[in-house]
This record gives structure tokens, sequence and C-alpha cells, in this order.
């Protein structure tokens, strides 16, 4: 008995790799990849990434921080009620 092929269970791969098969099928070119980014400008969104939270914390006062804090703890502990 031969064996059925395993299903994937998100639906986006699977939902690809049926349009790769009907494409292969009927001849056309399976569809190009995206375009690759630019790895100067990645660097550079990177690096003003890693700034942004230590710029947004030196620009709040330290009553700000400590509302803000609160909220977050709030925030964690009632998800753990669930």
């Amino acid at each position: 008995m031969a064996k059925k092929p395993r299903r994937e269970k998100d639906p986006n791969v699977t939902a690809f790799s049926t349009v790769q098969q009907f494409t292969e099928r009927a001849g056309q070119e399976a569809p190009k990849p995206a375009r690759e980014k630019n790895p100067a400008a990645v660097a550079l969104g990177r690096l003003g990434g890693l700034k942004g939270g230590k710029a947004r914390a030196a620009a709040l006062t330290k009553k700000e921080r400590a509302e803000i804090a609160k909220k977050a703890a709030s925030v964690r502990w009632a998800s753990r009620s669930h």
C-alpha cells in the first residue's frame, strides 16, 4: 500500500505548491522570486531600528517611562490569567 504524501498545515504552503503543480503541468514557467533588497538600504534601516528604542527612552521623562512600564506589566499579567 502506497503512503499518501504528508499534507502541509499552512494553507499558504498548500496553495503555493498547488499553483506550482498546475503551472508545471501546463508548460508554463514557475513564478519568479521577489526582487532582492539593496544590502545598503537594509543596513541603513537596521541601523535606525537599533537606535530607535534608546532614542525614544532618552526623550521620555522618568514619569512617562514609569507609566509605560506599568501599562506593559498590567497587559502581561492580564494575559497570564487565562
